[in-house]
């Protein structure tokens, strides 16, 4: 199977609506980053749809396409019935003449090819040798039967879909040509890659307006009425049984549209339920009409379904019908063989996700998968993590904030923005002399602290960090910080007390001063024996000068 959808890797933001969405659930999570299995994938779409980062991507063709238009060789277009909802009051001749203008040689809508098979599923059951026929115009549900009901697949009619058979005619009518299927559809870029000898190129129509867009180029707003065209009906609910006869005897008719009702009604088929029936199957809700490209242009299902009513006509597209042997198309079973845990690893994996006995088995289906054993084996499987689970991450992230907060050394209270204490862990218990947290949860703030700090952060939005205060009432002295959380709704305020700390400090101060008062006096004392030792050698200094000067004059008189 070719890959039709792509990834872009930066976008994918873990949001799991994707896995949510898909019924096959054909979605691999690894490193917070969503992955295609292309052995599992049906390609309805549902993931290119619901995406809100638009990380799924479909593979635009149009290089492709321009390069068949340069090649020399007539490119025929076959669009989609469904056109007529998209390109707003713009009918075949409109669309024909723009298409031209992008270098095509041709343009001729798939309703011819639905014509066809429709005639061959009327065939199929007046014969009345089949029990069970299922339509194969949607590849999608032909997907879907051939990879995960593959016993079902000799219900499935062994027909070409409307875009092959039209293509196959074009081929047959023209030579040389080359066909471009233009539509609102995924899943058939894959099943043109299966089927190269008749199908070129597809494009979408989102990958069409783009194009026409770049080269300035609008369909005119005209539409010819037709009565020859009741196959464009195809593309609705109950479109294909509308253009058929419905002449076989015993035959139950009926159409059922969503893969989730196929899903259902296929299994009921498996279990022996149905018997005698042509069931029409669409993987989209409403058919073509609610295709993936056109449903990402959110389109209106009601709006597309009167336009494309409305220019369907009341009889049969004037075609002449190739052989039976034309027609046929072989179905053969896509293996895809995921490996399956026992009993025991499932339970293993439910205990480490939490789940450690069924009433913690919510099945909230949060992770995108239906229940908590389907993720279990998905696990196993390598296709989901555990961290996908959001009562397993919200327990966790719960216990491990609740385990900080309990055994956490600083008092911690959260307040509401009306300053009520919502939280109280045991050390602002013992800290604020409160007998039991229930004293002051969902009591103002005012009655056991001042509520200034608390207003001013609310104010102002900025919160406070380690701001020293002394709270008289309970002899302490706290380091506050507080923090404004959840869009200023809640506080978080941190008391970390340092009463020991300002106590240490002190004495330290107490110290400090005494040493210096000590050391003062001590100088003081120091200097004033200096100055007494200096007055007393400065006696004795003079003196002695004087009898030394008494002795010299003695000695001269001699």
């Amino acid at each position: 199977m070719g890959n039709c959808l792509t990834l872009k890797k930066s976008n994918c933001k873990n949001c799991y609506k994707c896995i949510r969405h898909c019924p096959v659930k054909s979605i691999r999570f690894s490193a917070g980053q969503a992955h295609i299995i292309p052995d599992e994938c049906i390609l309805c779409g549902q993931c290119f749809v619901v995406c809100p980062q638009n990380a799924k991507q479909i593979v635009d063709e149009t290089e492709k396409v321009r390069v068949l238009l340069q090649s020399g060789q007539p490119v025929v277009a076959s669009l989609a019935p469904s056109f007529i909802a998209d390109f707003d009051g713009a009918g075949i001749e409109a669309m024909r003449d723009a298409l031209k203008k992008l270098g095509f040689y041709d343009v001729e809508e798939t309703a011819l090819g639905a014509t066809m098979v429709k005639r061959e599923y009327d065939r199929m059951l007046k014969e009345g040798n089949r029990d069970i026929v299922i339509s194969s115009c949607c590849h999608s549900v032909n997907l879907l039967i051939r990879k995960y009901f593959p016993d079902l697949l000799p219900y499935l009619a062994d027909v070409l879909s409307p875009m092959l058979a039209h293509c196959a005619d074009i081929k047959r009518r023209i030579p040389n040509a080359r066909t471009v299927f233009i539509g609102p559809c995924v899943a058939k870029k894959d099943e043109a890659e299966e089927h190269r000898d008749l199908v070129d190129a597809v494009l979408t129509f989102e990958e069409l307006t783009e194009w026409m867009e770049r080269e300035n180029v609008h369909p005119e707003h005209t539409i010819v009425p037709d009565d020859e065209s009741r196959a464009r009906f195809f593309p609705t609910t109950g479109g294909i049984l509308k253009t058929m006869v419905r002449d076989a005897e015993d035959y139950a008719y009926m159409a059922i549209d969503g893969t989730q009702n196929c899903i259902a009604a296929l299994k009921d088929i498996q279990s022996g339920k149905v018997h005698k029936c042509f069931i029409e199957m669409s993987s989209c809700v409403g058919s073509c009409a609610g295709g993936p490209v056109m449903r990402k242009s959110h389109r209106s299902p009601v709006e597309s379904y009167v336009s494309i009513s409305g220019y369907a006509g009341k009889k049969d597209f004037p075609v002449s019908q190739p052989e039976e042997k034309l027609m046929k198309q072989h179905f053969t079973p896509i293996m895809h063989n995921a490996p399956m845990p026992d009993e025991e690893q499932i339970r293993k994996i439910l205990r480490d996700m939490g789940k450690t006995d069924p009433r913690k088995e919510l099945n909230c289906g949060s992770c995108g998968y239906n229940s908590c054993r389907e993720k279990a084996i998905a696990i196993f499987q390598g296709k989901a993590e555990m961290s996908m689970c959001l009562p397993y991450l919200k327990d966790k992230a719960e216990d491990f904030s609740s385990t900080i907060v309990r055994n956490s050394p600083n008092a911690i209270l959260v307040l509401n923005d009306r300053l009520e204490v919502q939280e109280v862990n045991n050390a602002a218990v013992k800290l604020l002399n409160l007998r039991q947290a229930s004293d002051i949860l969902g009591e103002q703030i005012v009655n056991i602290m001042d509520p200034l700090v608390f207003v001013n952060v609310l104010d102002t939005g900025r919160g406070v960090r380690n701001q020293r205060e002394y709270l008289a009432e309970y002899g302490k002295c706290v380091e506050q910080t507080v923090i404004p959380m959840e869009q200023r709704t809640m506080l978080l305020c941190i008391l970390r007390d340092v009463t020991d700390e300002e106590d240490s400090r002190r004495r330290r101060d107490e110290i400090s001063r005494q040493t210096a008062e000590v050391a003062d006096g001590v100088i003081e004392k120091q200097m004033r024996i200096v100055q007494e030792i200096a007055s007393l050698l400065g006696e004795t200094a003079a003196e002695t000068k004087i009898a030394l000067l008494k002795l010299k004059e003695s000695i001269r008189d001699e």
